[in-house]
């Protein structure tokens, strides 16, 4: 099966660290919100609209879902590039949690930790996208190198 080129990984802990939180999934609405309102990534606008909450809500569990249910399966590191990426004051997604990608590449690892929490993205966008360009096109002088047997 191919590789990818470069793996990202964004406020979320290795795939072989256990969750230390609750699962969310199937939480009440009203406990869910809290959780929405506590990572500081949905506007109260919206958590406040039941109209717009009543969409979201389906998605939040899903999304949810999908990462609590998650089972790993201890495999060999990947020979790709990993690039991990933080929020400083992340609750979810701590600095050790977001270095122990790390153990799953026997490539180059970069670890970022940028100003912000879960949702740093909102704060630190500009310096984020600017570092993702860069590894963007590193990326891109890779493949177009000639492969050196």
């Amino acid at each position: 099966m191919p590789q990818p080129m470069h793996i990202f990984a964004a406020a979320c802990p290795a795939p072989h660290l256990p969750d230390r939180d609750p699962p969310v999934h199937d939480m009440p609405d009203e406990e869910l919100i809290a959780e929405m309102r506590r990572l500081n990534g949905t506007p109260d606008e919206i958590l406040q609209n039941d109209e717009l909450m009543s969409l979201l809500i389906p998605l939040m569990r899903a999304d949810a879902a999908i990462h609590e249910t998650y089972v790993h399966s201890e495999e060999e590191p990947l020979d790709v590039p990993i690039t991990a990426v933080g929020g400083l004051s992340d609750p979810k997604a701590q600095r050790e949690d977001m270095d122990a990608w790390r153990l799953h590449t026997r490539a180059e690892f970069s670890l970022r930790m940028v100003p912000g929490d879960h949702f740093f993205i909102h704060g630190a966008q500009a310096m984020v996208l600017r570092d993702l360009a860069q590894d963007l096109h590193a990326v891109l002088r890779r493949v177009r190198e000639p492969q050196r047997t």
